[in-house]
Parts: structure tokens; sequence; C-alpha cells
């Protein structure tokens, strides 16, 4: 299954600079690891944004929701799914 998630961080601009360089590099690990094992394919970096869209390629919408619960900036995410399906027109 295929979604399409658009990821707006907003960090609090008092955070703890050691939690926030902390949660950085373990979002960092994290996301790696997914795209590492294909569930996480794609990632574009939204221009003038703190905001990326992904996509995710995963074998349930339970698995998807688990991946992304776990990501370590999602306390700070607006997070946007959208299901995606083969386009007719597609070659």
């Amino acid at each position: 299954m295929l979604f399409c998630v658009r990821m707006d961080v907003d960090l609090p601009r008092d955070l703890d600079p050691e939690v926030r360089a902390d949660t950085l590099a373990r979002e960092k690990a994290y996301s790696q690891e997914l795209q590492r094992s294909g569930k996480w394919p794609h990632i574009w970096r939204v221009v003038g944004a703190y905001s990326n869209i992904s996509v995710f390629d995963v074998d349930s919408t339970e698995e998807l929701h688990d991946l992304l619960w776990n990501l370590p900036l999602f306390p700070y995410m607006t997070i946007d799914v959208t299901p995606l399906a083969p386009h007719p027109s597609a070659i």
C-alpha cells in the first residue's frame, strides 16, 4: 500500500538545545533505517518550509500508523496522509 505523507514540523523555540539535537539525531537515524528497509522509498523537502513530502510503501494502515507514531519528531508534527492508487494512464 502506498501513501503520500506530508509532514510539517513545528519545534518550540524554547526547546532545550540538547533535547533538540538528540531528537533530530534520532529522527535522522530512524528515517534512514526506514528508507533502507524500503518502507520509506521517497522523501522530498518542501522548499521554504520545515516540511517534507514522502511516499511510504507499507503492508497496512496500521503499519503506517505505527511508523509515523514512532518518529522522534512526531510530537512536533502536523501530518496529512493520502492513500495512493495506480492511475489508469500511467505507463
